[in-house]
Order: C-alpha cells, then structure tokens, then sequence
C-alpha cells in the first residue's frame, strides 16, 4: 500500500505531530512525505519526497501576522502547478494535516483524502469558539478541504476528536521544576519580551525567540534562538510555560502538568478559538485587547494552578484505525 502524507510546513505543531506519526505510517505500507509552507523551526528525520512552497502566514515582531510578508510570499502560480504535480491516483490512502496544495488537488480531482489534524476538529460545532468572530471561520473551513477528518483538541468534545498527540520524546522526559519560566511567542520580538519580562525580575525567565541566531542575556532573561531540545529541556524543568495560542506547545506543558499562560496571535482565529477553550478550563489568556500585559504576568507568577489533563497515548491506534477505515 502506498500513502501519501501531507504536512503543513507553517509553525512547528504540524511537523512535531508528524515526528511521532511518521513512524506509525511506515509500518502499514509504503509512505511519501509532503510538507508546504514556510516558517517551521522543527524539521523531520526522514525523507521528504515533496517539498512545496504552499500559503504560509508570516509570523510578525508584534503578536500577530505580518500581512505585507504574508501576502508578498503568495504564489498562486506555483500553487497550480504544484497542485497539477503531485501524482495522487498513485496512492491508496491520503493523510493531510492542514495542507492545501494536496487538500485542493484532491478536491478537484474527486479523490478522497482524510484530515489528521487538529484543524479537523473545527468540523465539530461542540468545539469552542467565541462567539464574536466570524471571519476566520471561512478560512479555517476551506483553507485544506479533505471529505474525512480525524480531529484532536484538549478534550474530547466530539466522537471524531481525540486528545493531543504527545511526542514520545515530551512522554519520556521526567519533569522537574527549577523555578524558572519557559517562554515561547513566535509573534513577538525577543527585544519586547525582555523589556517585558525583567519587570518581573523575582524569577528567572528562558526566551525561545524565531528572531534571533544568538543566545544572549539580560538581567533575569536568557534568550536563545528556537532549539527543540532545549526547548524540552527547558520546559521539563520549568515552573510555568508563557506561550502562544496554538495546539501542541500547550498541550506538551499541560500534559508535564506545568502552569500555563497563553496569549494567542491577533487576528488568527484558530489560536482565538484555542484560547477560549483552554480558558473554558481554567487556563488564563491574554487576549490582544489586553495592553497591559504586566499585571497579568505578575499573578500567573504568583499565583498557583491546579489543574489535571489526561492525554493518553493511543496515537498507534488512531493510525490503525485510519488505514483499516480509509484506505481504498
């Protein structure tokens, strides 16, 4: 059997999912491997047999998406031919987590593909989203069209949703708590988040910033440039993660059992809808109406968290599942 699985290349959640699902794929037939996108900090151990330039959002200095750069790297001509190159009839079973070109491809052509993502979960309505945003939910729903979806989110809010995908290298670390704070906000200038995060100078504060090829320090702020394995490290023996509002980093500190603080990108509904349910179970969120960030940062040092999320892993049966019901 041969399988065909699509990634998006735009943040790390997608290609850190994948590290765990590849290997699962390989074991029912032959797989190929897709990414599109840009942005990633993450990169895959195996081959990848398509590497597509794709619709990426560019991440900005400011907490949100730089559209001038977003929109600059569009390429609608590309995307057609690439849509027009991948031999898809050459597979039995198609996995797409968020990706267009192959999603779009597949739409047209009329063959059927299944959604692995945490975006599938959007299919359910018992999903939370707030209520006063509306734009986004056209993009969401149509940026990576497949006819089956296989969803995940913090909880199970649905038959066809499952809980996070937990990376085997984040369920072996042993957690641990040094005292410090872990801090990973993609949209944000490293420079701001220090000005920031020294008011705060009773703890110490570790940055992974994508804005900077050098560590340096600053007072009670050590900023590094993003590393994946010291950004487990580092978050294994942490007391508390301050990050962004996207799926799989929150989902890692919650599974350590870590205090979290999320503060999701502005104008992106997906991280808006992520914020509202972790808030929904009783995670504290910075929303971008909040201009004063400082008292906020202050309690979630200050103040405990009791919380317990159980993110059982049954990812190898999930992958089962898909190819005994999908595969054609």
């Amino acid at each position: 059997m041969k399988i065909l699985y699509a990634i998006q290349g735009t943040g790390n959640g997608h290609i850190s999912r994948a590290r765990e699902i590849v290997p699962l794929l390989q074991q029912h037939g032959e797989l190929d491997i897709l990414i599109s996108g840009t942005q990633a900090d993450v990169q895959l151990t195996q081959e990848v047999k398509y590497k597509l330039h794709g619709f990426s959002f560019i991440f900005g200095k400011k907490g949100g998406v730089n559209h001038y750069q977003t929109w600059k790297n569009m390429d609608l001509f590309q995307f057609r031919k690439d849509m027009k190159s991948i031999p898809l009839k050459d597979y039995n079973l198609i996995i797409n987590d968020f990706e267009p070109v192959t999603a779009w491809a597949c739409k047209l052509q009329g063959i059927e593909s299944v959604s692995l993502s945490h975006q599938a979960a959007f299919k359910s309505r018992k999903v939370p989203r707030p209520k006063t945003i509306d734009w986004g939910k056209i993009i969401l729903s149509r940026y990576a069209p497949t006819t089956h979806h296989i969803g995940f989110h913090f909880e199970r809010y649905d038959d066809f949703i499952y809980t996070p995908v937990i990376r085997s290298e984040i369920r072996n670390l042993k957690p641990s708590n040094m005292g410090h704070y872990t801090v990973y906000l993609p949209a944000i200038d490293d420079k701001n988040l220090v000005k920031l995060l020294k008011q705060i100078p009773q703890v110490n504060w570790q940055v992974f910033s994508k804005h900077t090829k050098t560590s340096y320090t600053d007072a009670n702020v050590i900023v590094e440039p993003v590393n994946n394995e010291k950004f487990n490290l580092s978050m294994a023996s942490c007391e508390g993660v301050f990050t962004g509002g996207g799926f799989e980093g929150p989902s890692e500190a919650l599974f350590l059992g870590k205090k979290l603080l999320v503060a999701p990108m502005r104008f992106q509904y997906e991280q808006q809808c992520n914020a509202y349910a972790l808030k929904q179970l009783g995670i504290p969120v910075i929303w971008g109406s909040n201009h004063n960030w400082l008292p906020v940062l202050q309690k979630f040092v200050t103040e405990p968290q009791y919380h317990q999320f159980y993110f059982p892993d049954e990812t190898a049966q999930i992958i089962q599942h898909t190819v005994n019901t999908f595969a054609r």
